[in-house]
């Protein structure tokens, strides 16, 4: 993927996995939450940073595509990148694939930004610059 796609590495827990040793299928949403927090990290300001200033991004919708199973200590690179950053949406991508390189999911999540009020609010203007140079618009 293109440098503006963020990368991180999980290591598939046994807690995450089913009696048939795959990845229960909802727990991929936790691996796309944690991605994205890695993902605000490295652009100098976490989420809880942000909820200290009184903006968070809760999950509007989210899409899904399976493609193949995760299993056991199964290393995971998940990618996401941010394909919309205006007004008060905010929307991102995301793949999963595994050591082979293998399409493990696709998905799509998008976020709206509100207060701790849950009030829609803009995105910041800061974090809009933040974002534009890394926007790739269209899903996964």
């Amino acid at each position: 993927m293109s440098e503006n796609v963020f990368n991180c590495q999980h290591r598939v827990s046994y807690a995450e996995c089913t009696v048939g040793n795959h990845i229960y299928y909802a727990r991929y949403l936790d691996l796309l939450e944690m991605a994205r927090g890695e993902f605000f990290r490295s652009l100098g300001t976490s989420l809880l940073q942000w909820q200290e200033r009184d903006v968070i991004f809760p999950v509007l919708e989210a899409r899904l595509r399976y493609h193949a199973p995760a299993r056991y200590d199964d290393v995971l690179s998940i990618e996401v990148w941010p394909t919309t950053a205006e007004r008060v949406r905010l929307n991102f991508s995301h793949r999963i694939l595994n050591e082979a390189g293998k399409l493990i999911l696709e998905a799509e999540t998008s976020h709206v930004s509100t207060g701790l009020s849950e009030k829609p609010k803009r995105l910041p203007p800061e974090l809009v610059t933040l974002l534009t140079p890394r926007l790739k618009p269209g899903g996964a």
